[in-house]
């Protein structure tokens, strides 16, 4: 089905999520012929908002996206975390948050997203309702190359970037009795929907083994989530957003109102699950994994879909079209196995903050976030050696350079 060529090598990416198609952007800008492969019939993501944080951005320059998504920004002002009664916990600004890690902190829609990231690559690059499972890894000594099954037939390459999510065919394909992802004891809920009539500031809200975020989003709608601790498996006995309405529609404005404008069909539930257990690499042979295939957290963060985007240009960056790939998917795999086992635990952490549910825990809890007033940064400092990051490579793009000139000259 694939025909090599002797010049421009080919890379097969199966999933077209963010970080998939960041990835292929990356390796299409850096030379590389770039297929992406998706069961689904349509790009269409499921799901809701994402908040895209310095890192991120910084690593969207790469491939000339990130002012693209900057222009989306709408936090302004004041914002922070309150108790289910309204109570501020903590304040932060978005100007403190700039000034801390050089960047916006933005909220979109994964649409948008992903039709940024898929603008990127050429016409035809993405192929829709095609099934794809990796046969043979491939081996970098001997160049032996890497095979790809789809119901059209096989397809060798060069490389495979498994970029196919949490339940990921190509993870246990390198790593066969790893262990697979685990229940973090949260469950989560998200909607995007038009924004209330009265105003609101920007808020992650902490209760009793529960949490409520709002969020605006550019086009006049908000991005709202939550979580609480409860059975795996769980679901509402009638519909969820009466489930939302039980557990969270006495909570302060904007969250009653919100709920209360919620079809039934526009929430989304799922159980969290995470990777506590590292995988030892994230390549063997000609195969690479990132995102929520190599390293599923809990979104108590809110870097899943940011570290996939840093795997996607990092990736990039150590894969040049031309040299040993073996080489370059060691040094991927050094560079991201060690930062994003970090952040995944650091979110196990806070996933288990926000299950306390017992009155002292809760309130000792309350106490050490609101001594933020009296540290001013304090609230920010858990992104430290998170959001400050930066991608190992100048941008592909000259606007994508341009803004990282300018940055430097401030």
């Amino acid at each position: 089905m694939d025909t090599p060529t002797a010049t421009t090598p080919h890379a097969v990416v199966i999933g077209s999520g963010i970080g998939g198609l960041t990835a292929a952007a990356a390796l299409h800008a850096r030379g590389w012929r770039v297929t992406v492969l998706e069961r689904a019939a349509s790009l269409q993501p499921v799901g809701a908002g994402i908040g895209l944080a310095p890192n991120a951005l910084r690593a969207l320059d790469v491939i000339g996206v990130g002012d693209e998504i900057r222009a989306l920004a709408t936090w302004q002002g004041d914002g922070g975390m309150r108790t289910p009664s309204g109570r501020w916990l903590a304040r932060t600004s978005a100007q403190a948050a700039a000034d801390r890690f050089g960047d916006l902190m933005v909220p979109v829609h994964r649409a948008v997203l992903i039709d940024a990231l898929a603008a990127r690559l050429p016409e035809g690059a993405i192929r829709t309702g095609t099934p794809a499972a990796l046969a043979d890894p491939g081996a970098a000594a001997g160049g032996r190359r890497a095979v790809v099954t789809t119901p059209d037939g096989d397809i060798r390459a060069d490389l495979v970037v498994g970029a196919d999510g949490i339940n990921s065919g190509v993870r246990p394909a390198l790593f066969p009795g790893h262990p697979e992802p685990s229940y973090a004891g949260l469950t989560t809920w998200r909607v995007v929907i038009p924004a209330p009539d009265r105003p609101f500031a920007p808020h992650e809200t902490w209760g009793r083994g529960a949490l409520w975020g709002t969020q605006p989003l550019k086009d006049g709608r908000v991005y709202a989530y939550a979580a609480a601790a409860a059975p795996a498996g769980g679901a509402a006995p009638d519909d969820e957003r009466a489930e939302l309405l039980r557990r969270f529609g006495t909570w302060h404005h904007p969250v009653p109102a919100i709920i209360g404008a919620v079809a039934p069909d526009q929430v989304l539930r799922h159980d969290v699950r995470h990777l506590t257990t590292p995988l030892p690499a994230f390549h063997r042979g000609r195969t690479a994994i990132l995102g929520d295939a190599a390293h599923p957290m809990a979104p108590t963060l809110g870097q899943g879909g940011n570290q996939a985007i840093e795997d996607g240009v990092v990736l990039a960056h150590h894969l040049p079209p031309h040299g040993d790939p073996g080489a370059g998917l060691a040094a991927y795999s050094a560079a991201r196995v060690h930062r994003t086992t970090g952040i995944v635990r650091a979110s196990a952490r806070v996933a288990r903050l926000v299950a306390l549910k017992g009155a002292p825990a809760v309130a000792l809890r309350e106490t050490l976030m609101t001594l933020s007033r009296f540290g001013p940064g304090l609230a920010l400092r858990t992104f430290d050696g998170i959001a400050d990051w930066r991608p190992p490579q100048h941008t592909y793009s000259d606007q994508a350079q341009e803004h990282d000139d300018r940055r430097a000259r401030r």
